[in-house]
């Protein structure tokens, strides 16, 4: 070996230069003694030594990793706070041949990303996870973490971590390593030398099990941050290497690298041209629905369903929709109800049209239908001048009405009655809408709600509902 060998160089995966800041190209944002910028480099080392960049793709977290995206050049996405292991999982589902590196902190994942990543490895999900666990909350200013050791001081507990009031330390290396899924999960630390060599070898062995197509591992790293811990870097180190070990024991939870075979490859998508016979087969509409094949008039019809729970908006929305779709049109339908199963708000969105739906929100309707007077009032005022409002009242309340549309007041639910069920009031709206508007034909109608209802007493029901509603108008039409 000469004097010129070189023995350590920046990792080739890293990009020449940081762009962050225009004047410090050649430093990373994090504060001096900090372990992410270790972790960088054991995890860019190995991408390098693998041969994998351009397969790799980083899932940046939200916290003091933010910008790795400045120091990786691999592929990376910005994930939302919590959400990294929930986006790697779609990157590995839509690229099966990446690996797919998902690099989080504590606050980040123990906290409001705990769901997503119980689930992921609940899942076995093929993605590497890194999670470093330095017990507090760096970059929103040294809150308490769900890691943070009983009796620490943070900003949110000036007298301490109190058990009683803040609950216990969450082990997440233990939680994990109970679910029958996850193929390896290690804890390692940043304490000294021999400490981040452990951890080079646990993140090589992550990353080489997904490389090899096996499933879920996670790597807990124990690591200092000695601006929030209010410590020297060299302490910081210590407090690591001497207490938090204590916390969070370092070793081996699970491993089934040895006997793990690869994950069998998902399935191809369908093309898209297969797409529709999947589609009609699966919702017993006839083969040769097509898009746009039976529908050839102009429709652009913007429908507001607006309810109490219980009065069947969501399902008369359904239908309208259904309905567009057998007439081979594009079609959305967007449902909000409260928590409340009766009685709450309830109101849905439907969209019919020749031409694709650029959003599935109506917020000018040219046909509300309001089911009670909050509805009638509350999206009254937002219906485009010429559209159509079916009220099911007795009579418009006087300070709710318009000249500029066309307003159908009927009992609609109190009509139902007449025919066997209140419930039905929906279906009596609905018709009537059909007969009244001439926008929908009676044929779509009829075979979405084949579909929908499975009940032989239901259908005879809600058909002669329709039927009643249309005489209704026909009636009122001759007077």
């Amino acid at each position: 070996m000469s004097e010129f060998d070189i023995l350590h160089q920046r990792a080739k995966c890293f990009y020449e230069s940081f762009e962050r800041k225009a004047e410090l190209q050649h430093q990373t944002h994090y504060c001096p003694g900090c372990g992410h910028g270790i972790v960088h480099k054991l995890i860019a080392r190995t991408i390098d030594e693998l041969g994998i960049q351009d397969r790799t793709i980083l899932i940046n977290p939200v916290g003091c990793s933010v910008f790795a995206y400045y120091y990786f050049d691999v592929g990376n996405v910005q994930a939302a706070h919590g959400r990294a292991s929930a986006v790697a999982t779609a990157m590995k589902r839509a690229l099966p041949h990446a690996v797919v590196l998902s690099y989080q902190g504590d606050g980040d994942l123990a906290a409001i990303g705990s769901a997503e990543i119980l689930h992921a490895a609940n899942r076995g999900e093929p993605i590497t996870v890194f999670f470093l666990n330095n017990a507090i909350y760096g970059m929103t200013g040294g809150q308490m973490a769900p890691t943070t050791p009983l009796g620490e001081k943070t900003t949110t507990t000036p007298f301490g971590r109190n058990p009683w009031s803040d609950g216990y330390p969450l082990h997440v290396s233990e939680v994990l390593s109970s679910l029958e899924a996850p193929v390896y999960i290690e804890r390692v630390a940043l304490g000294n030398n021999k400490m981040i060599q452990q951890a080079a070898k646990a993140v090589r062995k992550a990353i080489e099990n997904q490389v090899h197509g096996l499933g879920f591992s996670l790597v807990e790293i124990l690591s200092p941050c000695p601006t929030i811990w209010k410590m020297e870097p060299v302490d910081a180190q210590k407090w690591v290497r001497e207490e938090l070990t204590k916390v969070y024991p370092l070793g081996v939870f699970r491993d089934k690298t040895k006997e793990a075979q690869p994950r069998p490859a998902p399935v191809p998508a369908p093309s898209l041209d297969e797409l529709p016979k999947i589609f009609s087969a699966k919702n017993g509409r006839p083969s040769a629905f097509a898009p746009a094949a039976v529908c050839r008039r102009s429709v652009d019809l913007r429908v507001k369903v607006a309810g109490f729970g219980g009065q069947g908006v969501l399902m008369l929305g359904q239908v309208l929709a259904e309905a567009g779709l057998d007439a081979g049109l594009e079609v959305s339908w967007l449902p909000s109800y409260g928590p409340e199963m009766r009685s709450g708000t309830s109101h849905c969105h439907v969209r019919l049209s020749n031409d694709p739906i650029d959003s599935p929100l109506v917020s000018r309707p040219n046909v509300l239908m309001a089911m009670n007077e909050p509805s009638l009032r509350k999206f009254l005022p937002a219906v485009e001048p010429g559209g159509w409002v079916f009220y099911n009242g007795t009579s418009l309340p006087e300070d709710a009405t318009r000249s500029d549309v066309t307003i159908i007041v009927q009992p609609f639910i109190a009509l139902a009655d007449r025919i066997g069920d209140t419930r039905a009031g929906n279906m009596v709206m609905l018709g009537a809408m059909l007969e009244a508007t001439g926008l929908v034909d009676s044929e779509w109608v009829a075979s979405a709600l084949a579909r929908l209802v499975k009940s032989e007493r239901w259908l005879d029901l809600n058909r002669r509902a329709i039927e009643y509603g249309r005489e209704l108008i026909h009636q009122e039409v001759s007077r």
